[in-house]
């Protein structure tokens, strides 16, 4: 089996392209990368449970094109909002954590 020496480890890929950590520019990496990753997390649990984005929007009272920019990374949003599309579009709970 061949095995490609060039792989790196993904840490290293941020490093090279973003800079060591603590850097400006991998802060603001790391920080949308936590954004998109609320919009896919949305996204799945909507689809779990058989959700359109309209129906999910619906049970927030927000609208579809709303719900849409969350799951696309196109939209910041209120730390309310996402109570709300968790726990009464979702049913479930938010945890957060705090690193410092």
């Amino acid at each position: 089996m061949k095995t490609n020496k060039n792989i790196k480890s993904f840490d290293t890929h941020l490093t090279e392209n973003y800079g060591n950590v603590g850097s400006k520019t991998r802060d603001k990496f790391e920080e949308e990368f936590e954004t998109f990753k609320i919009g896919v997390l949305i996204q799945e649990a909507r689809k779990r449970q058989h959700l359109t984005q309209e129906e999910l929007a619906d049970k927030v009272g927000t609208t579809k094109n709303y719900i849409s920019r969350i799951e696309n990374n196109a939209s910041d949003i209120r730390l309310s909002t996402l109570m709300r599309i968790i726990k009464d579009g979702l049913g479930g709970n938010l945890k957060l954590s705090l690193d410092i």
